[in-house]
């Protein structure tokens, strides 16, 4: 704290700290403020608002910068494996060789899920979204592990949870896509990697492995480190306030993926997906889709494009989309959504009022293009995201408990009626 604020009210001054991050982000401290002058703040979604001091993600969008620990994503996609960034984010460095050893054999060793859980997964109707089973399945977790509900265990059974977490995600995700098409449940290999083990689980047959294309597994890998942590966005602060009351961390991830649910935050490639189906079932012709979004009269908006965070490009897209390019020269496919895609994504580029505009393709856009190609259906693309955002939930909630951060506790502003007085039934109007 090298400066303070002034605030003057009804001709008083007040004094506020200021804070500053490491790298220059500067905060004004309102945390006493109501108790020193009466007023709150209103910030409608907490668009300029610090919920907290982090040192897990460093985002600077103006710049188009994405940091880990530090490490910028660039490296880390390039280089590491989701494994070892799940331990930078969770732990706070990257590991040695014994430490990451140890790590990927506790997870490999608790990837089965208890069977009983099987029931639950009959429970559902057909058709049932992979999502509020996901939601449900991991909030159930806790009553298969009460020790996990005591907020003030050892560090070592916290560990455990968090390890167990990692390793069963996978699991139930892929079992909630075998249920759903009423194919029988795949269990998990221990002689395949992370990631690995997910496509085997998600495509396998009872009679036959599926075999993993190392392109394809690359790409899967680069996926998942690019969503594992984006800051104080809406899932991470959900996970955050609901494990601020105490709440276990089986039930904060749960909130976590419910809140990831939303189209305008996780549900977002898959709104690229259906965008591309709704122009191919229209006759494919990228040129009409593409005036209607250049008509601001028109309220077609062409999804994937741009991002409310990175003003001028999304670091995550540059590198995804090479990986994309990889995979549909690798697979040969000829698919007339992806071919409509790949159109959209030459006019994007090139095409003066999306450059002007920075309506570039981000990492949405290129994450909805694997996935289709690799054969993940859409309804699942949302999982895919909790899937690779995992590692940074825990890391966010454990860094809320290690901080000791109070529950979370917004003011509002009321606008609602006066006070009024209660009529019986006969005498009112």
């Amino acid at each position: 704290m090298s400066e303070t604020a002034k605030l003057i009210l009804n001709g008083k001054e007040y004094e506020l700290p200021v804070y500053e991050g490491t790298e220059n982000e500067k905060a004004i401290d309102i945390t006493k403020l109501l108790d020193q002058t009466g007023y709150i703040t209103l910030d409608s979604g907490y668009k300029n608002t610090g919920s907290t001091k982090s040192a897990i993600t460093f985002l600077d969008g103006d710049n188009g910068i994405l940091w880990y620990r530090g490490y910028p994503i660039e490296q880390l996609s390039e280089y590491a494996s989701f494994i070892e960034v799940a331990y930078l984010l969770i732990y706070g460095e990257l590991p040695n060789a014994k430490e990451l050893t140890y790590f990927q054999n506790s997870i490999t060793q608790h990837t089965l899920v208890h069977e009983d859980m099987k029931r639950f997964y009959e429970a559902y109707p057909t058709g049932a979204h992979p999502m509020g089973v996901l939601s449900s399945m991991i909030a159930s977790m806790s009553t298969f592990y009460p020790e996990a509900q005591n907020p003030n265990r050892p560090f070592k059974d916290i560990e455990m949870t968090m390890h167990r977490l990692m390793a069963k995600m996978p699991t139930l995700a892929a079992q909630a896509h075998k249920v759903s098409i009423g194919h029988p449940i795949i269990y998990p290999r221990n002689s395949f990697s992370y990631t690995q083990n997910f496509l085997n689980m998600m495509f396998a047959l009872p009679t036959e492995d599926y075999e993993i294309d190392p392109v394809v597994d690359d790409a899967l890998n680069k996926l998942l480190i690019l969503h594992a942590d984006h800051e104080q966005n809406c899932s991470t602060s959900t996970v955050r306030i609901v494990g601020s009351s105490q709440s276990n961390l089986y039930s904060s991830v749960s909130a976590g993926i419910a809140a990831l649910w939303g189209p305008l935050h996780g549900g977002a490639n898959q709104a690229v997906i259906e965008m591309l189906e709704r122009i191919k079932a229209d006759g494919g012709n990228t040129d009409k889709w593409i005036e209607k979004a250049k008509d601001k009269n028109d309220s077609f908006r062409l999804m994937g494009f741009g991002h409310r965070v990175y003003k001028n490009f999304d670091p995550r897209a540059k590198i995804i989309k090479k990986a994309c390019d990889d995979v549909l020269n690798r697979l040969g496919i000829h698919d007339p959504v992806l071919d409509i895609a790949k159109r959209l994504e030459e006019v994007a580029l090139q095409d003066p009022y999306f450059v002007e505009r920075k309506l570039y393709p981000n990492v949405d856009f290129y994450s909805g293009i694997i996935y289709r190609a690799i054969g993940i259906p859409t309804e699942m693309f949302t999982v895919m995201f909790a899937l690779g955002r995992l590692p940074g939930w825990i890391a966010q909630w454990k860094e809320m408990v290690e901080q000791g951060e109070p529950i979370g506790r917004p003011r509002q502003i009321y606008t609602g009626a006066n006070k009024r007085d209660y009529m019986p039934m006969p005498l009112r109007g």
